[in-house]
């Protein structure tokens, strides 16, 4: 077990007492249970650094450090992922911030709670060093990114920023939660206390219960279900809880309704249920066309991308069924981007939190006596069969999808948090049976943010008997190992298996649609876009950072191994890597814009 509260203990402390503004932030962080800060140090913020070390004995939070900016705030979004909680990150004046800017629309799209603490100045001009502190200013900073974060402040005293933390607290955790910002004047950090200043109880600013639906939405649901004879559920992104989980799986089998999830969500409903239909996938599915399709009602429970889905749905067919869509995600949707996705149709379209509007079918049918009407069968069709890694020809070549599924042959009992995975999926042997077994993707589709999340993941499960495993692309590795070697140092269990293909290969395929579009030759398709000549050792470099490392691993008879050693190494509280070479010829090529070919 590891004790990461062993690692940089401040010394000849004494009995520290709030002297300073800082120590009010400090202070506000412990109150509000934040119990790490992740970070890339920075001058703009040293009085909070300092009253974090030497006025709180850095606990509560405690400081992880990173290498980079974007790393800080991509552990936070993967411990948000895992645990639905949020942690701090601090960001240094403008310059950090912009560092970590993509990583904070990373965690905007999805909708992960940071608590992002950044600071700027000194405001006071008469108060700046020459030259440093004036570049390092900047008049609203927080307009930098305030197009995707829920909110953002300047407090301008010792007292206001206790509200400030208090109302950060809150909008980050409310639903639809999401990244805060709070930016502290360096000359306001560094100003002593000329009066005590009072926090109050902070139980008592707590974020409200999410909203539920109206009581005629859930009637009239209600009867559109237990009426229908071929029901389904599409779930996207969900509550955390092991409840919201069973609340789910609940009113599945209360209807007998086909459920389809996402892999660009975190685990939302078991994969191996008789009503989970089909693999967990990133994309449509011919089995999702024809059985949405064929539906006579579809409830999307925030179905990410719901009208997108719709379009490419119905771009042979019709969807005649009743549509149901319950969703809150309007309510921070704003004119910046796009990430509001094409507007959905829908007979009944409901303002709700959809966990919560899911206790209220459950009830609603309980109350009428409704017991269940799942014939126990399975709906959909059968699994598909696949050849077992361990009975193939030892040197036959790897797909990206075979290492899920190795993960899966040697994993007997034990629990796998899988933070993410490749562009070859799961697989067709990983089952997802927790919340905790898969956490998604980055959200906002931003490279380098592998590594950071997978450590913030590892984090959050460290200390329980889940194994934190992440399967990254080559591509998005290289582009955020440096976040590995924070995990190295505080000692947070973790194995990053890679899936080398040696290229950018997504974008391989994007150029050989536009090539084959415009008739011309798709055998350039690798230009601007293969790693190698020279090759990158990603071993070497994992070792570099502190990791334990295997690899080359390039053939199924080494795999199994591979992935035996990796996990074990998890369970003895080490940090693992294993460089794995794919064969690059795993996907079809994307859809042309406006979704005129591909599936």
């Amino acid at each position: 077990m590891s004790n990461i509260k062993a690692h940089d203990r401040p010394v000849n402390l004494g009995n520290p007492q709030m002297g300073w503004a800082s120590d009010v932030a400090a202070e506000m962080l412990r109150q509000l249970g934040i119990k790490y800060i992740s970070l890339n140090p920075g001058a703009s913020y040293r009085g909070l650094h300092d009253s974090i070390v030497n006025y709180l004995g850095n606990d509560t939070p405690q400081m992880l450090i990173c290498l980079h900016e974007d790393h800080a705030v991509h552990v936070a979004q993967g411990y948000a992922k895992a645990t639905g909680e949020p942690m701090a990150c601090a960001l240094h004046s403008n310059v950090g911030l912009m560092h970590g800017l993509m990583a904070t629309f990373n965690a905007w799209c999805n909708r992960a709670p940071i608590i992002m603490m950044g600071a700027t100045g000194p405001v006071d001009a008469p108060l700046r060093r020459p030259w440093i502190d004036w570049i390092h200013t900047a008049k609203d900073q927080g307009a930098l990114l305030r197009d995707y974060t829920k909110w953002d402040d300047e407090p301008r005293s010792a007292g206001a920023i206790v509200e400030t933390m208090l109302r950060a607290n809150q909008m980050a955790r409310s639903e639809p939660p999401g990244p805060v910002y709070v930016c502290l004047d360096a000359g306001l950090q560094e100003a002593a206390l000329e009066e005590d200043i009072k926090i109050p109880d902070v139980t008592r600013f707590q974020p409200s219960a999410p909203p539920q639906a109206s009581q005629e939405a859930v009637k009239r649901v209600a009867d559109m279900l237990l009426a229908a004879s071929n029901p389904i559920l599409m779930i996207g992104r969900s509550g955390r809880s092991r409840e919201s989980w069973d609340n789910r799986v609940k009113l599945a089998e209360a209807v007998g309704a086909g459920v389809f999830t996402n892999l660009r969500n975190s685990a939302v409903f078991p994969s191996d249920h008789l009503l989970h239909v089909g693999r967990p996938a990133g994309r449509i599915t011919q089995t999702m066309r024809s059985m949405v399709t064929a539906a006579d009602v579809v409830l999307s429970l925030n179905w990410l991308d719901f009208g997108g889905t719709q379009r490419l749905l119905t771009r042979d067919s019709e969807l005649k069924g009743k549509i149901v869509h319950c969703s809150m995600e309007e309510y921070v949707h704003n004119g910046f981007g796009g990430e509001l996705f094409e507007l959905p149709m829908a007979d009944l379209k409901i303002t709700a939190d959809h966990d919560a509007f899911v206790v209220q079918l459950i009830e609603e049918m309980e109350s009428r006596g409704v017991s269940g009407s799942w014939d126990g069968n399975r709906v959909g069709p059968d699994p598909v069969s696949y050849d077992n890694i361990a009975d193939r020809e030892p040197d036959s070549v790897l797909q990206p999808a075979d290492i899920v599924t190795a993960l899966a042959e040697v994993q007997g009992k034990r629990k796998i948090s899988l933070n993410r995975v490749s562009s070859g999926g799961v697989g067709p042997a990983y089952q997802f049976t927790d919340p905790l077994s898969y956490l998604g993707h980055d959200g906002g589709g931003g490279l380098a943010s592998g590594p950071g999340t997978s450590v913030g993941a590892a984090l959050a499960v460290m200390d329980t008997d889940w194994l934190a495993v992440s399967v990254l692309g080559d591509g998005d590795f290289m582009q955020g190992n440096t976040a590995l070697w924070t995990a190295a140092k505080y000692k947070i269990p973790m194995l990053v298996i890679i899936s080398n293909n040696r290229s950018n290969f997504n974008d391989e395929l994007h150029q050989e649609t536009v090539a084959k579009d415009r008739d011309r030759p798709v055998e350039n398709r690798w230009i601007g876009m293969r790693i190698s000549e020279p090759d990158i050792d990603l071993s070497e470099l994992a070792e570099s950072l502190g990791f334990e490392a295997q690899g080359p691993i390039t053939t199924s008879g080494e795999l199994l191994e591979a992935m035996e050693k990796g996990l074990k190494a998890v369970e003895d509280g080490k940090q693992h890597f294993i460089n794995v070479h794919v064969d690059t010829g795993y996907a079809e090529p994307p859809l042309m814009r406006g979704g005129n070919k591909g599936v």
